[in-house]
Protein backbone atom coordinates (compact mmCIF):
# COMPACT_ATOMS: atom_id res chain seq x y z
CA UNK A 1 0.00 0.00 0.00
CA UNK A 2 0.87 3.76 -0.57
CA UNK A 3 1.86 6.26 1.91
CA UNK A 4 -0.29 9.12 1.11
CA UNK A 5 1.61 12.14 0.98
CA UNK A 6 0.28 15.99 1.41
CA UNK A 7 2.68 18.84 0.59
CA UNK A 8 2.89 22.40 2.24
CA UNK A 9 4.60 24.91 1.41
CA UNK A 10 3.87 28.58 0.22
CA UNK A 11 6.41 28.26 -2.58
CA UNK A 12 5.38 26.45 -5.20
CA UNK A 13 8.50 25.86 -7.25
CA UNK A 14 9.40 24.39 -3.87
CA UNK A 15 5.65 22.19 -4.05
CA UNK A 16 6.57 21.36 -7.38
CA UNK A 17 9.87 20.24 -6.96
CA UNK A 18 9.11 17.85 -4.11
CA UNK A 19 6.41 16.88 -6.31
CA UNK A 20 8.90 15.64 -8.72
CA UNK A 21 11.09 13.85 -6.27
CA UNK A 22 8.17 12.02 -4.64
CA UNK A 23 6.21 10.53 -7.57
CA UNK A 24 9.52 8.59 -8.60
CA UNK A 25 8.97 6.39 -5.45
CA UNK A 26 6.84 3.55 -6.01
CA UNK A 27 5.12 3.43 -2.64
CA UNK A 28 4.59 7.11 -2.35
CA UNK A 29 1.62 9.14 -3.62
CA UNK A 30 0.94 12.59 -3.57
CA UNK A 31 -2.56 12.98 -2.41
CA UNK A 32 -2.69 17.09 -2.54
CA UNK A 33 -0.27 20.38 -2.17
CA UNK A 34 -1.63 23.44 -0.45
CA UNK A 35 0.03 26.97 -0.10
CA UNK A 36 -0.65 27.68 3.29
CA UNK A 37 -1.33 26.64 6.72
CA UNK A 38 -4.64 26.44 6.89
CA UNK A 39 -5.41 24.58 3.59
CA UNK A 40 -2.93 21.96 5.03
CA UNK A 41 -5.54 21.88 8.01
CA UNK A 42 -8.42 21.50 5.50
CA UNK A 43 -6.94 19.55 3.57
CA UNK A 44 -5.69 16.70 6.05
CA UNK A 45 -9.03 16.43 7.61
CA UNK A 46 -10.66 16.14 4.38
CA UNK A 47 -8.23 13.52 2.49
CA UNK A 48 -6.47 11.92 5.81
CA UNK A 49 -3.13 11.56 4.43
CA UNK A 50 -0.09 9.69 5.98
CA UNK A 51 2.41 12.08 5.56
CA UNK A 52 2.10 15.61 5.68
CA UNK A 53 5.37 17.62 4.50
CA UNK A 54 5.12 21.17 5.89
CA UNK A 55 7.17 24.16 5.77
CA UNK A 56 7.08 25.97 9.07
CA UNK A 57 6.43 29.94 7.51
CA UNK A 58 3.64 29.76 5.65
CA UNK A 59 0.45 32.64 5.22
CA UNK A 60 -2.60 32.30 6.92
CA UNK A 61 -1.20 29.67 9.63
CA UNK A 62 2.14 28.66 10.73
CA UNK A 63 3.15 24.96 9.86
CA UNK A 64 3.36 24.36 13.69
CA UNK A 65 0.06 25.67 14.62
CA UNK A 66 -1.20 23.44 11.52
CA UNK A 67 0.44 20.37 12.80
CA UNK A 68 -0.69 20.69 16.01
CA UNK A 69 -4.14 21.34 14.69
CA UNK A 70 -3.91 18.63 12.44
CA UNK A 71 -2.28 15.97 14.43
CA UNK A 72 -5.60 16.51 16.70
CA UNK A 73 -7.98 16.51 13.78
CA UNK A 74 -6.48 13.22 11.87
CA UNK A 75 -4.39 11.52 14.61
CA UNK A 76 -2.75 8.84 12.21
CA UNK A 77 -1.80 11.64 10.40
CA UNK A 78 2.10 12.00 10.82
CA UNK A 79 4.09 15.53 10.04
CA UNK A 80 7.46 15.99 8.54
CA UNK A 81 8.68 19.89 8.73
CA UNK A 82 10.88 21.02 6.17
CA UNK A 83 12.29 24.66 6.82
CA UNK A 84 15.02 26.64 6.97
CA UNK A 85 14.90 27.03 10.32
CA UNK A 86 17.38 25.69 12.85
CA UNK A 87 16.84 27.29 16.07
CA UNK A 88 16.09 24.98 18.96
CA UNK A 89 12.91 27.32 19.80
CA UNK A 90 11.83 26.08 16.25
CA UNK A 91 12.68 22.12 17.13
CA UNK A 92 11.62 22.16 19.85
CA UNK A 93 7.85 23.89 19.06
CA UNK A 94 7.28 21.16 15.99
CA UNK A 95 7.77 18.01 18.40
CA UNK A 96 5.50 19.27 20.91
CA UNK A 97 3.30 20.26 18.24
CA UNK A 98 3.42 16.45 17.60
CA UNK A 99 5.82 16.87 14.35
CA UNK A 100 7.85 13.12 14.22
CA UNK A 101 9.72 14.40 11.70
CA UNK A 102 12.17 17.90 11.01
CA UNK A 103 14.52 18.50 8.05
CA UNK A 104 15.94 21.71 6.58
CA UNK A 105 15.43 22.43 3.00
CA UNK A 106 18.94 22.21 2.52
CA UNK A 107 18.93 18.25 3.08
CA UNK A 108 19.36 15.84 0.34
CA UNK A 109 16.48 14.35 -1.61
CA UNK A 110 17.27 11.01 0.08
CA UNK A 111 16.90 12.43 3.89
CA UNK A 112 13.05 13.59 2.79
CA UNK A 113 11.84 10.41 0.84
CA UNK A 114 13.67 8.32 4.50
CA UNK A 115 11.92 10.90 6.73
CA UNK A 116 8.83 9.57 5.22
CA UNK A 117 9.10 6.26 5.57
CA UNK A 118 10.47 6.52 9.52
CA UNK A 119 7.76 8.69 10.36
CA UNK A 120 4.83 6.43 8.32
CA UNK A 121 6.11 3.91 11.21
CA UNK A 122 5.78 6.15 14.00
CA UNK A 123 9.43 6.66 14.46
CA UNK A 124 11.20 10.30 14.98
CA UNK A 125 13.53 11.44 12.18
CA UNK A 126 15.82 14.47 12.73
CA UNK A 127 18.95 15.36 10.05
CA UNK A 128 21.88 14.94 11.64
CA UNK A 129 22.30 18.73 11.38
CA UNK A 130 18.86 18.99 13.63
CA UNK A 131 20.27 16.45 15.86
CA UNK A 132 23.12 18.15 16.94
CA UNK A 133 21.34 21.50 17.63
CA UNK A 134 18.96 19.46 19.77
CA UNK A 135 22.04 17.64 21.67
CA UNK A 136 23.97 21.53 21.62
CA UNK A 137 20.69 22.97 23.38
CA UNK A 138 20.24 20.02 25.59
CA UNK A 139 23.90 20.05 26.67
CA UNK A 140 24.25 23.73 27.64
CA UNK A 141 20.25 23.35 29.64
CA UNK A 142 21.51 21.18 32.06
CA UNK A 143 24.01 22.12 34.88
CA UNK A 144 26.59 19.87 35.89
CA UNK A 145 26.71 17.49 38.42
CA UNK A 146 28.07 18.17 41.85
CA UNK A 147 31.31 16.46 40.99
CA UNK A 148 31.54 18.29 38.05
CA UNK A 149 31.79 21.53 40.27
CA UNK A 150 35.13 20.23 41.56
CA UNK A 151 38.39 20.74 39.85
CA UNK A 152 40.69 17.14 38.88
CA UNK A 153 42.66 17.90 41.85
CA UNK A 154 39.36 18.33 44.58
CA UNK A 155 38.14 15.28 42.87
CA UNK A 156 41.17 12.84 43.55
CA UNK A 157 41.41 14.46 47.18
CA UNK A 158 38.00 13.33 47.80
CA UNK A 159 37.99 9.76 46.49
CA UNK A 160 41.23 9.12 48.32
CA UNK A 161 39.84 10.42 51.76
CA UNK A 162 36.43 8.65 51.16
CA UNK A 163 38.03 5.30 49.03
CA UNK A 164 35.31 3.04 51.19
CA UNK A 165 31.78 4.93 50.49
CA UNK A 166 29.45 4.86 48.07
CA UNK A 167 27.49 7.62 46.73
CA UNK A 168 23.65 8.15 46.26
CA UNK A 169 21.80 11.29 44.61
CA UNK A 170 19.37 12.61 46.91
CA UNK A 171 17.54 16.21 45.95
CA UNK A 172 19.75 16.92 43.34
CA UNK A 173 23.11 16.44 45.46
CA UNK A 174 25.90 13.61 45.88
CA UNK A 175 25.71 12.16 49.87
CA UNK A 176 28.64 9.91 50.89
CA UNK A 177 27.16 6.42 52.23
CA UNK A 178 29.14 4.13 54.23
CA UNK A 179 29.54 1.11 52.28
CA UNK A 180 29.27 -2.12 53.71
CA UNK A 181 30.71 -5.36 53.13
Amino acid sequence: MKIKVLLADDHTIVRDGLRALLENEMDIEIIGSVANGREALLKSLELKPDVVVMDIAMPELNGIDAAEQIRLGTPKTQVVILSIHSTAEHIYRAFRAGALGYLLKESAGSELIDAIHAVHKGRRYLTQRIADTVMDSYMLQHSKSPLEELSLREREGFAACCGRFAFRRNLGSIIPVFAYG
